[in-house]
């Protein structure tokens, strides 16, 4: 089935049609139409890096930022890379009809708590034309019809990926609108026929959604993540988990974007680490009690404002301070973070423990970097954002996060006395 330009309602109206077949769909015929689907995306790489390049030019011509380029950029590797992941998902167990708990009732009846797709989702999101094949995939594998809304910016990526996803899915299970804020807004508004929307985007984004939604939001957050190096954190560890949440891919919800050093360890780790961001291209924003022991490498440093602490940067900038205990971490953390990931470097377990109980956040890391946030990482095949959420989903999404439940109640002509 090719992608044509359909009204907003439309489309949703046979996701819904397609959502109530995907349900009863067995798992053999999902995992084919998956298989199908990273074959095709292999087949006509060409196709998709041409349609990227129109996207990438018009990119540079809008002025999008170096990181923004790079969330939209597909080569031919990336398309490798995102026809594995769908074969990955394949792979995966089907959530749909687990049994998530069951017991026998003292009146003989017989309860299952089972696993059910959620029905129809839409995704929102913005220059990651990537997410077209993991959102389409997730979708598929937990039951679920899609209807995707991506940005002007990847339109031609965008629109070549849903249509090689849509001709390997059942009818009308994968949809692409298109258009503006108006178009936005009407999907935000389509009560029984989209059970869930899930943007995934910047802060404009979300901010739109919420003034139009009418139907469920799940909001796949913004970053502003942490490193807090402890008292007694190993200085060659703490610095490379540093400059890997930072510095691998600063353009990423889950790079970090701010670092915490305890007192005790700041004088040694302070210069030492300030020089292995310097030299990685790092521009670093910090407080006094940093700049004081910066050293020869005083005068490259910018004083951090107070708006800094609660930047997502997403770029080659990281915020620094020196912090007097754990507890003030966590303050810290707590105050200005996102509630995405947070990262603690220590070697002291009661130190390890009251970070990870005192901070709230989705996803929070003992001696790791916060770069492993990542549906992929995790093991779930893909994510179609990371949601800081604590109702329904928190953390990746990915499928079992898609799907909902129900109760089956069986007897044998029970009637209630």
């Amino acid at each position: 089935m090719a992608v044509a330009t359909r009204s907003v309602t439309d489309v949703c109206v046979a996701a819904r049609a397609a959502a109530r077949r995907l349900a009863a769909l067995d798992s053999g015929a999902k995992d084919a139409a998956l298989h199908a689907i990273a074959d095709a995306l292999v087949a006509r790489t060409d196709e998709i890096v041409e349609a990227n390049a129109n996207d990438m030019e018009a990119g540079r011509e809008a002025g999008l930022s170096a990181a923004l380029l790079d969330r939209l950029m597909l080569d031919s590797a990336r398309v490798s890379a995102i026809a594995a992941q769908v074969r990955d998902i394949a792979a995966l167990r089907d959530p749909v009809g687990e049994v998530i708990e069951g017991f026998r009732l003292p009146n003989g009846l017989d309860v299952r708590k089972e696993r059910v797709p959620l029905g129809v989702v839409a995704v929102v999101y913005e220059a990651r034309p990537n997410v077209t094949i993991d959102a389409a995939a997730l979708c598929l594998k937990s039951g679920n019809a899609i209807v995707l809304r991506g940005s002007s910016s990847a339109a031609h990526s965008n629109a070549v990926l849903a249509q090689i996803a849509a001709q390997h899915a059942p009818e009308g299970a994968i949809g692409l609108v298109e258009g503006g804020r108006e178009a936005l807004a009407e999907l935000a508004r389509q009560e029984g026929l989209i059970d869930l929307i899930i943007p995934r985007g910047g802060e404009g984004l979300k901010a739109a959604l919420r003034e139009v939604a009418t139907v469920p939001v799940i909001y796949a957050a913004s970053g502003n993540c942490h490193v807090y190096v402890d008292a007694s954190a190993d200085p060659d560890k703490a610095e490379a988990i540093v400059l890997n949440a930072k510095t691998q891919r600063p353009g990423v919800c889950n790079a970090a974007e701010t670092l915490l050093v305890h007192t005790d360890a700041a004088p040694a780790f302070v210069p030492r680490v300030l020089r292995a961001l310097r030299g990685a291209g790092v521009e670093l924003r910090v407080d006094g009690r940093t700049r004081a022991l910066a050293g020869e490498l005083a005068g490259e440093l910018l004083d951090a404002v107070e708006e800094d602490w609660d930047e997502e940067f997403l770029a080659l900038v990281l915020a620094v301070r020196i912090v007097d205990s754990v507890e003030e971490a966590i303050e810290h953390v707590n105050a200005h973070g996102s509630g995405h990931s947070e990262a603690i470097v220590t070697a002291d377990a009661a130190s390890a423990r009251t970070f990870r109980l005192g901070v709230d956040a989705a996803c929070v890391y003992v001696n790791a970097s916060t770069r492993f946030t990542d549906g992929g990482e995790f093991g779930m095949g893909a994510e179609i954002g990371n949601s800081t959420q604590k109702l329904h989903a928190r953390g990746p999404i990915g499928l079992r996060e898609l799907c909902t439940f129900k109760y089956v109640v069986e007897g044998d002509g029970h009637i209630r006395p």
